[in-house]
């Protein structure tokens, strides 16, 4: 793994934050608090979160347009903003606090691979985060996540296997996963296919092996950030 650092409450004004880094590649990741909720879940008695990504336009090596200079949203963002959302969403109670939604936003300033794993790495930080600041002002009474989620990025490059790629390493993999699991080591999702040539199921299952052993090591450094 590359190094990585966690930084909390970043932003000043947010009621939860942190930078990610790892390696080259870094995230901001806020998380904002609302009190309403959509429109499905009126009169529920629950609350919602949801969440948006972006990359700068200099994040990259070359310029990355930006959504409203194109009058739509990147499909690859969309996509990613959703797997953020729905990934923090599956280990959340949203009867702990009702009448609130949680924005998550995480802003790329610096890619350079695994900018969705950061995201969501950062993402269950800032969101945290923000229900502990909750429960410190008496708007909520418990605290709502019942499991962290931290995410890794996996593959085999040159027939080896590694974990945490770069963009270089990423750009050549002969197969490219990423695994989204749970402090306690279930899975929320995985994403992943072979580039080149397909692979046997077993080989599955050691990806899987390595990737719990990075998600310990990175819910080790959230604990950590959340918990000074």
């Amino acid at each position: 793994m590359r190094t990585m650092v966690i930084t909390p409450g970043y932003m000043k004004y947010a009621e939860g934050s942190c930078l990610v880094e790892a390696g080259d590649t870094k995230v901001i990741c806020t998380a904002s608090v609302d009190y309403k909720v959509p429109p499905f879940l009126k009169d529920k008695g629950e609350g919602w979160l949801t969440a948006e990504y972006s990359m700068l336009p200099r994040s990259a090596q070359n310029r990355i347009p930006r959504d409203s200079s194109k009058g739509k949203v990147n499909g690859r963002a969309q996509e990613i903003q959703r797997l953020i959302g729905r990934s923090l969403r599956s280990v959340i109670n949203f009867s702990y606090f009702p009448g609130i939604t949680v924005l998550i936003d995480c802003d790329v300033i610096s890619a350079d691979g695994g900018t969705r794993t950061a995201s969501i790495t950062g993402a269950y930080v800032a969101a945290h985060l923000a229900f502990l600041s909750l429960i410190k002002e008496g708007k909520i009474e418990k605290m709502p996540f019942y499991d962290s989620v931290a995410a890794i990025s996996i593959g085999i490059v040159n027939g080896g296997i590694l974990v945490d790629l770069d963009y270089s390493e990423d750009s050549t993999a002969e197969l490219d996963f990423n695994f989204i699991l749970t402090g306690s080591k279930k899975i929320i999702e995985i994403q992943g296919c072979a580039e080149k040539t397909p692979i046997e199921f077993e080989v599955l299952g050691r990806l899987y092996d390595l990737s719990k052993k990075a998600v310990a090591k990175i819910t080790a450094l959230q604990n950590k950030a959340i918990f000074p």
